[in-house]
């Protein structure tokens, strides 16, 4: 498991909620000591703080307010509905709304007034107006970890565009009749089984972190060779009639000079991530971009993970850049999983092993049993076989009718 493991390594995990539990843990730390060392405090002080932290951003949200209904009700939004559409996308949500009432009702039911509660509601409205400002001009804003985290929960990346259009436009249809294709060119060019093996009969989708992406692959290593192509799949798509798709067949020549016929390939959509890293005008760096090419991972193998139609027809291969010091790392990454499918996936039971006998057919005691079948005298077959089918061919007897048996 090893290149799961170092897979794994690189490929970073979706946000917790850490942050929400620290912030919990800090506001009972923080009310704790307060109350300890200010015996008079009291619950209005509280319902101040909270109106404070809930006023200023319902201002702002006024003033995008303002802006959205002037100039962006029928652009943006098509004429919906002022409450259900336009107020919540300005910030100005019911939870919100709620949290300043409540503060605003307790501070109305306690009767011990805050003292100097003019000076005090005036820092509040002052508060609260600055917040306003200094989040319109993007002082407040959003940390980048935040904007992250906002745009993976909701899937707004431009890798998780891309990885849904990777498989609804090209794996979802090429991978059921992957293993059609593969017979036929197999029975085509008489290849036997020992150097195309059952973990061949998948195709292999390389994706390098830093989305480079050569057309040929012998250019990067001259272990691998292009050997033919599958027969091609011709499907009506878009409005095009017989659209052709069609995968390359490369040997990929080891160490020990042995070669193996195997369907590869780089994941094209990283061509766009690399394109739009050398295009000023698209604001996507290197450092993004090395980013998105592993959000697209693993929001590719996420949707994968859940098709019928493609499950054990593909293997993700994720190629970490810093290692290309080596020219033949692109051959052994692919004959790594080759072999780890083989030994993984198939041999799920190993065979039994020439020394393992049974102790009892030594003794005289205990003969094999034997049955005679047409004349001729066999043994059973042993217990270790692979399970078959077994199917009755007598016809279906009818349900029995119930019978009343209960005496009155």
């Amino acid at each position: 498991m090893q290149c799961h493991r170092d897979q794994d390594a690189l490929i970073p995990k979706p946000r917790g909620t850490l942050p929400k539990k620290c912030a919990a843990v800090l506001v009972a730390i923080t009310v704790v000591c307060i109350m300890f060392l200010s015996p008079e405090w009291s619950f209005e002080r509280v319902a101040m703080v909270i109106l404070s932290l809930t006023l200023g951003p319902l201002l702002h949200g006024l003033c995008l307010l303002a802006e959205e209904m002037l100039y962006h009700s029928n652009t943006r939004y098509q004429g919906r509905g002022l409450l259900s559409h336009v107020v919540p996308a300005c910030g100005l949500e019911i939870k919100t709304l709620l949290t300043a009432g409540m503060a605003g009702l307790l501070l109305y039911l306690d009767e011990q007034p805050l003292n100097n509660q003019g000076e005090g509601w005036k820092d509040l409205i002052l508060a609260s107006a600055l917040h306003a400002l200094f989040k319109s001009l993007g002082f407040l804003g959003p940390s980048e970890v935040e904007v992250s985290d906002i745009c993976e929960g909701r899937k707004m990346n431009v890798a998780h565009g891309l990885a849904w259009s990777f498989y609804l436009g090209y794996l979802q249809l090429v991978l059921p009749r992957l293993e059609n294709s593969i017979a036929s060119f197999q029975s085509s060019h008489q290849l036997n089984g020992s150097s195309w093996g059952r973990g061949s009969k998948k195709l292999l989708i390389l994706i390098p972190l830093n989305a480079n992406i050569s057309h040929k692959l012998e250019d990067e290593d001259n272990n691998i060779h292009f050997y033919d192509n599958l027969p091609n799949s011709e499907i009506d798509r878009a409005g095009v009639r017989g659209r052709v798709y069609k995968h390359s067949v490369y040997r990929v020549v080891g160490e020990d000079g042995k070669a193996r016929e195997c369907v590869v390939e780089y994941a094209t959509p990283l061509l766009t991530l690399y394109k739009m890293s050398q295009e000023s005008s698209a604001g996507f760096g290197e450092p993004e971009r090395r980013q998105q090419v592993l959000i697209f991972f693993r929001t590719l193998q996420n949707i994968l993970e859940q098709s019928l139609e493609c499950r054990n027809r593909y293997t993700l291969i994720l190629l970490n850049d810093e290692r290309q010091d080596d020219p033949h790392f692109l051959s052994k990454a692919i004959l790594t999983h080759l072999q780890q499918q083989e030994k993984e996936e198939f041999c799920v039971t190993p065979p039994p092993k020439p020394d393992m006998v049974n102790p009892l057919a030594n003794t005289s005691s205990v003969q094999p049993s034997v049955f005679r079948v047409n004349g001729r005298w066999q043994q059973p077959e042993p217990l270790s076989r692979e399970p078959t089918i077994m199917i009755s061919l007598e016809k279906p007897l009818p349900l029995k009718e119930p019978v009343e048996n209960s005496e009155h």
